[in-house]
């Protein structure tokens, strides 16, 4: 199958920086769009921005102007430039992807573990 590992979260102060990456891994075709999540305590989870295989990008307005999506197809990664965070940006960050399998008529969505972003005031 496939598997989504996400990785860069933390701890950081408001204003300050992160970068998250989600690297795919298993048996696949391609990769078609591939997007970030965030879900805060209480809360429902939500889309943060998203990316095309293309490259066409997608964002929640919260985070216009602050977040940058970006990928890497021949590494099979997506990344989440994250900068002036707020205390409001803080969550789990889930990495979220259509998969195209080798069948090539099957396409289905996986879920990375989620990586947690906590941004003291």
């Amino acid at each position: 199958q496939v598997q989504l590992v996400e990785s860069g979260g933390g701890l950081v102060q408001a204003g300050g920086s992160l970068r998250l990456s989600c690297v795919a891994s298993g048996r696949y075709f391609r990769i078609n769009a591939m997007g970030w999540y965030r879900q805060a305590p209480g809360k429902q989870r939500e889309l943060v921005a998203s990316i095309t295989s293309g490259g066409d990008t997608n964002y929640e307005d919260s985070v216009k102007g602050r977040f940058t999506i970006s990928r890497d197809n021949a590494k099979n990664t997506v990344y989440l430039q994250m900068n002036s965070l707020k205390p409001e940006d803080t969550a789990v960050y889930y990495c979220n992807a259509d998969v195209i399998l080798p069948t090539l008529v099957d396409v289905r969505n996986y879920w990375g573990q989620g990586t947690q972003v906590t941004v003291s005031s």
